[in-house]
């Protein structure tokens, strides 16, 4: 089943890296593709201030049912990244991590590993407070990303009942 996915990276770092990974699904079939915002038009909406952001991503969440943070070297700090992955809690997203640090950028470098610790989603039903390190993180060269990003995206989704 195609599933709508929300892709959350940092953006300035790591929009080449995300985008080889949004490629692979074109050439695959039966997988939805949205497209992404370009460089000039997110710094017109960052300019718009943070409250601007903060509703297109709310947007860009509606009909979603997964979200797909993919992991450079400092994705998991950036508030924005923290906002996405907090309201794709609160929305029931499943959610799964994809390290993209190894894919080379637009100037063939890759970049370090960034922690996934210590990022809270929000509280499951006991009052416990969930972090992203309990959730399935993969590595897009080293677990085949290209040809298992359907069976993640797949596994999470029904993980959260969608």
């Amino acid at each position: 089943m195609a599933r709508n996915v929300f892709f959350s990276f940092h953006y300035d770092n790591d929009v080449w890296r995300a985008n080889v990974v949004r490629n692979s699904w074109v050439t695959k079939p039966n997988r939805a593709s949205s497209g992404f915002m370009d460089s000039a038009e997110f710094e017109e909406l960052k300019r718009k201030g943070e409250a601007a952001v903060r509703r297109w991503i709310d947007g860009q969440l509606l009909g979603t049912s997964v979200t797909v943070v993919l992991i450079g070297s400092e994705t998991l700090q950036r508030p924005f990244v923290k906002y996405e992955l907090q309201k794709s809690y609160e929305r029931g997203n499943g959610i799964i991590g994809i390290y993209i640090n190894e894919i080379k950028d637009n100037k063939s470098q890759t970049t370090d590993k960034c922690s996934i610790y210590g990022v809270e989603l929000g509280k499951d039903a006991n009052g416990n407070i969930v972090h992203f390190s309990s959730l399935n993180v993969y590595s897009w060269f080293g677990d085949n990303g290209y040809t298992n990003l359907g069976d993640w995206v797949e596994t999470a989704a029904k993980a959260v009942g969608r």
